[in-house]
């Protein structure tokens, strides 16, 4: 008797076990934290703000978008320059008070950490706007049907866009899997063998581990990175100097606190604060948004491969998940407009969690839900922000390296679903001219091309992202005629061979 290989996964409205729910929902928070964090530390915001505002805002996008979507909501890096720019402009510190511009002065030489909440507050009021305009391109949408999505943003742009915000991280993720805490200062071999622990077990568990833990290959990754940098630690006479665990003090995770249980070394809620109108911040920052939509739309294309290979598999009906592409903008920009609103910085759906979902394919609402609380749990309790801050850079550089990297294998998924024909000259300019720009905007520009008008450059993606939709529109002018000829002459031949 033959047997039926069972299909391990969860579908977007399948909810696991409570045991297996809360594992895959830490799973989730593990993999967003680095680089929403990442984005609070660049940018001045308050980490325990952006933690907590990343799952405030995907509860709410799950809400907006009927359940359906399975994405998690976290900071983004393409509005990096634009906010830290604002708030160091001449603009924003004739509005600041003295002593909050001298705070500012001093963030921006490296003296502080922290943006004084005067800054943020400018700030927030460019992120709250910014939201119209994804929430804007999700009305066209909705008005105008999926297939103007689809002309305009063809997968020949949604793939390469995919894969470059993969591989522009690489850099972040090989410099991540090679740091160490600056006290330091033992044998710098010792930080690859913790990234290559964690990289090479993650691989192996996501390839060879069956069933429930074949579903946790992060988690458990992750776990043997930090176990290879204790036994480090221990086999160097727990000296600091043997010591690849972060450190997080009490007074940097509470320093703005809107309220403290005693000095907020066990509970301290996050600092909220409102924003303030500046039309500098509206100039600066809500154009961003514009890279985030292909950006957002990609992750789509993406989850709906993936989503509905498991639904076939498990004889499920299919998921038409880029029909729903209108919510999943309008949920987009109205998380923009909700961390905006309590102190977070500017964000997106997450590469990181799709590709966790991708592996381990669990994709269930639910499990974002559970994710989503426990960031917010977090966000309020000193000793966990600690603890999850504590895992070794090296750590999660070396799950960034699987994550990244998958981020980028999924944009040619994209390509190969839609059976992109890479023999047309039409599509062969676009993707190269994408991934050109985007690569070398990142890697000789670091991020921001120089272009006249544009005092702090064009973020790489948001560039070659807007280039390839015009190329892409400019060489697909009359093309509906010349297929119109060729279907015509193919029935001339078909007729006369009759």
């Amino acid at each position: 008797m033959s047997m039926k290989k069972q299909t391990i996964g969860y579908l977007p409205d399948e909810r696991p076990p409570f045991l297996k729910l809360f594992l895959y929902a830490v799973q989730q928070v593990i993999v967003m934290f680095p680089a929403t964090v990442t984005v609070a530390l660049i940018t001045g915001f308050q980490v325990s703000t952006t933690i907590f505002a990343s799952g405030l805002a995907t509860i709410c996008f799950i809400l907006v978008t009927g359940k359906k979507i399975p994405l998690y909501y976290g900071s983004s890096f393409a509005y990096l320059t634009a906010i830290a720019s604002l708030v160091t402009s001449d603009a924003i510190l004739a509005k600041l008070d003295p002593t909050s511009a001298t705070q500012v002065l001093a963030w921006k030489a490296g003296e502080i950490a922290t943006l004084p909440t005067a800054a943020i507050e400018y700030a927030q009021f460019g992120i709250v706007m910014s939201g119209l305009v994804s929430i804007a391109a999700g009305l066209l949408v909705r008005f105008s049907g999926p297939k103007t999505v689809e002309k305009i943003l063809p997968a020949t742009i949604t793939g390469p866009v995919a894969m470059i915000i993969g591989l522009t991280l690489a850099g972040n993720a090989l410099g991540d899997a090679y740091t160490a805490p600056a006290s330091f200062t033992g044998n710098a071999g010792n930080i690859w063998i913790v990234s290559l622990a964690t990289l090479l077990s993650t691989i192996f568990f996501s390839r060879y581990l069956k069933g429930f833990l074949g579903q946790l290959p992060l988690l458990l990754g992750a776990g043997v990175g930090c176990i290879s940098a204790f036994i480090i630690y221990a086999t160097g006479g727990f000296a600091a100097g043997a010591n690849l665990f972060d450190s997080m003090d009490t007074q940097a995770v509470v320093a703005a606190s809107s309220w403290t249980l005693g000095n907020g070394s066990i509970f301290a809620l996050p600092s909220f604060s409102i924003p303030r109108f500046a039309l500098e911040a509206v100039i600066a920052i809500m154009p961003i948004a514009i890279a985030t939509i292909p950006e957002s739309t990609a992750h789509m294309y993406q989850l709906d491969i993936y989503v509905n290979d498991v639904a076939r598999r498990k004889g499920k009906g299919k998921y038409d998940l880029i029909s729903k592409l209108d919510r999943n903008l309008i949920g987009d920009g109205i998380g923009d407009m909700i961390t905006g609103l309590i102190g977070g910085p500017a964000g997106t759906n997450y590469g990181e969690n799709i590709s966790t979902m991708a592996i381990t394919k669990v994709f269930s609402v639910p499990v974002l839900v559970a994710a989503s609380i426990i960031a917010m749990i977090v966000s309020c309790f000193t000793p966990l922000i600690q603890g999850i801050y504590a895992i070794p850079t090296a750590v999660i550089g070396g799950l960034e390296i699987y994550l990244f990297g998958a981020i980028a294998a999924q944009g040619i998924a994209i390509m190969i679903d839609k059976k992109t024909d890479m023999f047309s000259s039409k599509n062969i300019a676009v993707i190269a001219s994408i991934v050109i720009i985007g690569l070398g905007g990142q890697y000789r520009f670091g991020g921001n091309i120089p272009f006249p008008g544009f005092s702090n450059g064009i973020p790489c993606i948001a560039g070659a992202a807007v280039f390839g939709i015009i190329l892409n529109l400019l060489l697909s002018i009359g093309e509906k005629r010349e297929n119109a000829n060729l279907e015509d002459e193919e029935v001339t031949v078909e007729n006369a061979a009759e």
